[in-house]
């Protein structure tokens, strides 16, 4: 392979690892906001747990006052039935006091419920309480292992910038402008041929284009633009041929035909 040729595939192999260190260094913050995200949801289940737990305290409140007020109504009606003087008043007390304790009953009903739905959000709030914790560790060590990647990554990068400064300068500008356009357009500017196919868009290549990448020249596809090239060093190797096996007596031996043959 010819220098500026060698000098090109270096510089895009270069290029492209500095483009997947630019992207992975882009991606850590990604992995910190992914961190705290799970936090605030975390924190966010304990506030509605919390809150709920509030909420039943203030319901048990309003509904036990709602039991004591029905509970003496009862009881001064009871205290009536030995003043009244016709049926028809004691049946309207009665009636009034069966009243006051199907309320009461119903009421206590509601707390015993009340008390069971604040079972569950003491379990949520722990539960919730459990995952803050963990998840603020995670938010910790998220942290630190990203600082830790992106200051190797740096030095990566800084080593690239080097290499590629230097690659740069040794390229003819000539090579160097229709790699940069190329790069630019495509992604990549100079693509291997193997098996007379580019590498870079898949697409076959003419007899005569594939002869004179074989001697070593730079040529362009003609279906992506590319710099074509051909590297000698991992060409596929020509397949051994196959020789028969010989019998002791030195007479070929013949392969037994297929069936069907």
């Amino acid at each position: 392979m010819l220098a500026h040729i060698e000098q090109l595939v270096k510089l895009q192999d270069v290029e492209l690892e500095r483009g997947r260190l630019v992207k992975e260094i882009r991606l850590l913050p990604v992995e910190i906001a992914d961190a705290e995200t799970a936090l605030r949801e975390s924190q966010g289940r304990v506030t509605a747990a919390s809150d709920g737990l509030t909420r039943e305290e203030t319901l048990r409140t309003r509904l036990d006052r709602e039991v004591q007020g029905h509970k003496q109504k009862a009881a001064r009606y009871r205290a009536q039935l030995d003043t009244v003087t016709t049926t028809a008043q004691a049946d309207a007390i009665e009636h009034e006091v069966r009243f006051a304790d199907g309320e009461i009953q119903r009421l206590e009903n509601e707390e015993f419920t009340s008390l069971e739905r604040t079972e569950a959000h003491e379990a949520a709030l722990a539960f919730a309480r459990s995952q803050v914790e963990d998840c603020a560790l995670a938010l910790e060590r998220t942290r630190e292992r990203v600082a830790a990647r992106k200051t190797e990554l740096s030095a990566q990068q800084a080593e690239l910038d080097g290499q590629r400064a230097r690659l740069r300068q040794e390229i003819e500008p000539e090579w160097l402008t229709k790699f940069d356009r190329l790069a630019a357009s495509r992604g990549t500017a100079i693509a291997r041929v193997d098996n007379q196919q580019c590498m870079g868009c898949r697409m076959g290549v003419r007899p005569q284009v594939w002869n004179q990448l074989r001697e070593g020249e730079l040529l362009t596809c003609d279906s992506c633009g590319r710099m074509l090239y051909w590297d000698a060093t991992i060409a596929a190797a020509p397949k051994a041929p196959q020789t028969e096996a010989a019998t002791s007596d030195g007479h070929a031996v013949r392969k037994p035909r297929q069936a069907g043959a």
